[in-house]
């Protein structure tokens, strides 16, 4: 697998993680303890695009 392609299903897996995070928030049985955890694997997705991004730049 090339680095663009994991960098965009990495991108995607972001983009569903946002909109299960907004479903969850404007549910009316939000669970704080899931929203969270959502969040939290959000920003390691975050981290991970931007760790592969910046590795991308250095073998240029």
């Amino acid at each position: 697998m090339s680095l663009q392609t994991h960098l965009s299903q990495l991108a995607r897996k972001h983009e569903a993680l946002e909109r299960e995070i907004q479903e969850a928030i404007h549910r009316p049985s939000a669970n704080d303890l899931h929203i969270a955890e959502l969040k939290r694997r959000k920003l390691l997705l975050k981290d991970e695009i931007n760790r592969l991004r910046g590795a991308g730049d250095t073998l240029h």
